[in-house]
């Protein structure tokens, strides 16, 4: 096997065996007791904050900001389609070697999420209100997955660069249950306590009416 393709599996299984050791950890931590009397559904609750919660009219800080959740969506994809995109690149090449429209295809969502992503860097960067709350993590998270995209969009267009890809690939597969990349974890966690604490409550799901 290619020495590169080589380092980009163990970067796959240390990242698996991280993230796997920290999703034991949160479920090791349980549900928070909590000992008020329920108003509401949780069930109700959990479904909502992954469905119409998710809305960005639903956001102050993402229906005030459309142009950058927009963006904010096309480099998420673009990430998770990079992970399958990868393994097939490692295990079945010929894939997108005998495909010219999947490649194509895969190429432009990529170069779209590379896009993106660096006009949220920049966006980062330039905007001071954003730059003070701002840390080393936030720019180093942003663009090791931008690279990885960008790579990824490169080797699929130009059918060459594959040593660079691998590698960027690989720091990026090592940072992601390191640094705030590891949210792509987190996040559905988060999000169901979210849902659980409002929807208990009776906070969540919105009633319309009484807001009206």
């Amino acid at each position: 096997m290619d020495v590169y393709k080589l380092v980009s599996l163990i970067a796959i299984a240390i990242c698996i065996a991280m993230l796997l050791f920290q999703l034991l950890r949160l479920i090791s931590a349980g549900n928070p007791v909590d000992y008020s009397k329920p108003s509401g559904s949780i069930r109700d609750g959990v479904i909502y904050s992954f469905t119409s919660a998710m809305s960005p009219f639903e956001k102050e800080s993402a229906f005030m900001h459309l142009p950058t959740y927009v963006a904010g969506i096309i480099f998420h994809i673009g990430t998770f389609l990079s992970f399958p995109v990868l393994l097939t690149l490692i295990i079945y090449p010929k894939v997108f070697i005998e495909s010219a429209l999947l490649s194509s295809l895969g190429g432009v969502v990529f170069s779209a999420g590379a896009i993106c992503g660096l006009a949220i860097l920049i966006k980062r960067i330039v905007k001071k209100e954003l730059r003070s709350i701002s840390g080393a993590d936030d720019y180093i998270s942003n663009a090791v997955t931008t690279v990885a995209q960008a790579l990824s969009a490169f080797v699929l267009l130009t059918g060459g660069g594959y040593p660079l890809y691998y590698i960027a690939f690989s720091i990026f597969l090592i940072w992601i249950p390191i640094g705030k990349t590891r949210h792509l974890l987190y996040f559905f966690y988060a999000r169901y306590h979210l849902g659980a604490f409002y929807g208990r409550r009776g906070t969540w799901p919105v009633n319309r009416n009484i807001n009206e």
